[in-house]
């Protein structure tokens, strides 16, 4: 696997190295002695998989306090442009967000650390995403920043008309509202 630091502190792109033939392909989704090489020990306790369809968005969310959580994530059929941004105030790339495109031919993994909100929508007819989470949920500790909130500015590239989105996304807060790290 190639590992490779993004512009946010703490979060990097994961590229496999896939093993194509006639009969389909293979390729190792995480290993823990390398992962913890290169990007550190994250004891994942629980994945999680959801289906959406076109235009679904979820997102901001992240978990507060000490039920954070730290998320590897990858599209195991479909395309989705997922998104992270930096809460950790003390962090040199704070309010900052990347947008990544994980796919089912790209196999690309996005691995986001603590402090991080995240938020995925859906570019194909469908899409199954899966994540790795080193803490449990807590709805307790749920928080939801808007996806279109106007100090993050994040170009989300279908039309707002086309979006889905739940009503607890759309109950979001705003960036400069929301608790950070």
């Amino acid at each position: 696997m190639e590992y490779t630091k993004t512009k946010l502190d703490g979060a990097f792109l994961i590229d496999p190295k896939v093993f194509d033939d006639s009969r389909g392909y293979f390729f190792e989704a995480w290993k823990r002695e390398e992962f913890a090489r290169n990007v550190g020990n994250v004891d994942f306790v629980q994945e999680n998989e959801s289906k959406s369809s076109f235009g679904v968005l979820r997102g901001l969310h992240y978990q507060k306090g000490e039920f954070s959580q730290a998320k590897l994530v990858r599209v195991i059929k479909g395309r989705v442009l997922d998104v992270a941004v930096d809460l950790c105030k003390a962090s040199p790339t704070f309010g900052k967000y990347l947008m990544v495109d994980l796919n089912e031919d790209n196999k690309r993994m996005f691995f986001i650390p603590r402090g991080f909100a995240h938020g995925f929508v859906v570019m194909s007819e469908e899409a199954v995403f899966t994540y790795k989470v080193d803490n449990v949920y807590a709805p307790q500790a749920e928080a939801c920043i808007r996806y279109d909130d106007p100090t993050l500015n994040i170009e989300w590239p279908i039309d707002r008309a086309k979006l889905i989105l739940s009503e607890k996304d759309l109950k979001g807060t705003s960036f400069k509202d929301a608790e950070y790290f």
